[in-house]
């Protein structure tokens, strides 16, 4: 008899210990870390939560994979995976999008301002000046877009009016003109102006390192460069991209193997510059024991597997544009076709290139 109630005891013991347990675990994960005031309990129980969401994560990871192999093996359909979402596939939907079958567009293409260019009618002729008050970085950053842009000429600012500056391209028969700002010993915007009928673009630079402290850096040859522009695709966006093409010739030297890309993700223009090249490898494939699978040396049978490599040249930036205006720079009666204003980024999701 005693037996039998100390046995009771126990499991009443046990009991109350497994709900005080699970009213504890309850109480835990009810309380996030930002309500824990002691540092130490905080990171502990912060650092418990993210194991426990990354155990998870792979138990589903494999799970689906499980699940996949096995859909393979029977011949089925796998379940279609989840596409995630970003900023840019839920873009807000924007009437500007150039449409592949848009006529008026590829129309507008043959009579602009850059079309002779393009074209390689006219050989592209770029000077590049800065401001008035230069720094330090400036002329660096100058020296290596003099070696990014080919046919790209250096002219000292001087007390110059920028209108005088263009009267004086437009007589030397140079098709643009960069000018280079800087504000506090700091290249921080670019102003791109097309000859002689304009337009004018104004970017603001962030973000700048020069080639000399990019590790591993290339330099690069006198070669013309391949040029690759990503995602300009409304009729901002392809204004901009046509105006920047026009700064270089439209007849690369593919065995110098130069590529200078621009980058447009979030309204942000990436430039990046590369140089690349193929290499061959040999990938040897694993013995196997039927006699069809080996030489006659019995050694393994080699593939060549060919692979690109990249190495930087520089200089890295990223461009902002602050507006577009018609023709050539004028600060005080020019005509803006597009400016950046601050009541214009009502939305996350909302690009204009």
């Amino acid at each position: 008899m005693d037996d039998v109630e100390g046995s009771d005891l126990r499991e009443g013991d046990d009991g109350g210990l497994n709900r005080k347990k699970v009213k504890k675990e309850k109480r835990d994960k009810d309380v996030l870390p930002s309500m824990i005031k002691n540092k130490e309990k905080r990171s502990a129980v912060h650092a418990k939560l993210k194991h426990q969401k990354k155990v998870e994560k792979r138990k589903r990871t494999k799970a689906r994979d499980a699940e996949e192999k096995r859909a393979l093996e029977l011949g089925e359909e796998p379940t279609p995976r989840k596409v995630p979402k970003t900023i840019e596939n839920t873009r807000e939907a924007d009437e500007t999008v150039c449409q592949p079958d848009d006529d008026e567009l590829f129309a507008g293409n043959d009579t602009d301002e850059f079309s002779s260019i393009l074209r390689q009618d006219v050989t592209p002729k770029v000077l590049i000046t800065t401001c008035r008050f230069n720094s330090t970085r400036g002329p660096a950053f100058i020296s290596e877009l003099l070696s990014v842009i080919p046919n790209a000429h250096y002219f000292k600012r001087g007390t110059y009016d920028l209108k005088k500056i263009v009267e004086y391209a437009n007589n030397k028969e140079f098709t643009s003109i960069v000018v280079v700002h800087t504000n506090r010993r700091e290249p921080d915007a670019l102003l791109i102006i097309g000859l002689p009928d304009g337009p004018t673009a104004h970017f603001k630079l962030s973000n700048l390192i020069l080639r000399k402290d990019i590790k591993n850096h290339g330099n690069p040859t006198g070669h013309k460069p391949e040029l690759v522009l990503n995602n300009f695709t409304t009729r901002i966006g392809h204004r901009i991209g046509r105006l920047i093409l026009s700064l270089f010739p439209q007849d690369p030297n593919f065995r110098g193997r130069r590529v200078v890309t621009f980058h447009n993700q979030r309204d942000f223009v990436f430039f990046r510059h590369h140089r690349y090249i193929f290499e061959t490898k040999e990938d040897k494939q694993a013995q196997t024991k039927t006699k069809a699978m080996k030489d006659s040396k019995g050694e393994g049978i080699s593939k060549e597997k060919v692979i690109a490599r990249l190495q930087e040249c520089g200089p890295r930036f990223t461009l902002k544009l602050i507006s577009l205006q018609h023709g050539t720079f004028d600060s005080k009666g020019g005509e803006y076709e597009w400016v950046h204003k601050a009541e214009m980024d009502t939305s996350r999701r909302r690009f204009f290139l």
